[in-house]
């Protein structure tokens, strides 16, 4: 049967929503709400993405971001959201856009969100969302082969 609707977009749409309204929070709040934070992995050279071109190199594939008490300039559209965050103690401005996010965790409540590809595939959504291993997060290795950035140290100014 064919679906005239798109059923499976407005699903997309829905979804990626609900992390825009969550940073949106944030946004408006001046900083994160209690225990709150978020672990964001997005695809590094999905359309409309901007970041550093080292970056880029470093995570060719996908970066996992952790907003949490050091982050600057955050600014939330419809279509994306802006941060900068510091590597290495250098500020980079990152310009995301919500189809590049491939993941979405907020393990303070428990809650995640997965997308297949980051660019409007098949979702799924998770059940309880244990605390991701970020005991050392600049060694961990995601399953495309990149490392995953730990930004929780940083605060918000």
């Amino acid at each position: 049967m064919t679906d005239f609707i798109g059923y499976e977009g407005l699903t997309q749409a829905a979804l990626r929503g609900v992390i825009r309204e969550a940073l949106r929070k944030i946004e408006g709040n001046g900083g994160m709400l209690g225990d709150h934070h978020f672990y964001i992995t997005f695809v590094t050279k999905a359309p409309g993405v901007k970041m550093a071109d080292h970056l880029v190199e470093r995570f060719p594939h996908e970066m996992t971001i952790v907003i949490q008490h050091q982050f600057w300039d955050l600014e939330i559209s419809d279509s994306h959201f802006e941060v900068v965050l510091k590597f290495a103690g250098v500020p980079q401005h990152l310009y995301i856009p919500f189809s590049a996010v491939s993941r979405f965790v907020d393990p303070s409540v428990n809650f995640g969100l997965t997308f297949e590809n980051g660019s409007g595939g098949d979702n799924d959504v998770l059940g309880p969302v244990g605390e991701p291993d970020m005991v050392d997060a600049s060694n961990m290795v995601s399953e495309t082969g990149d490392t995953v950035v730990n930004l929780d140290a940083f605060r918000k100014r």
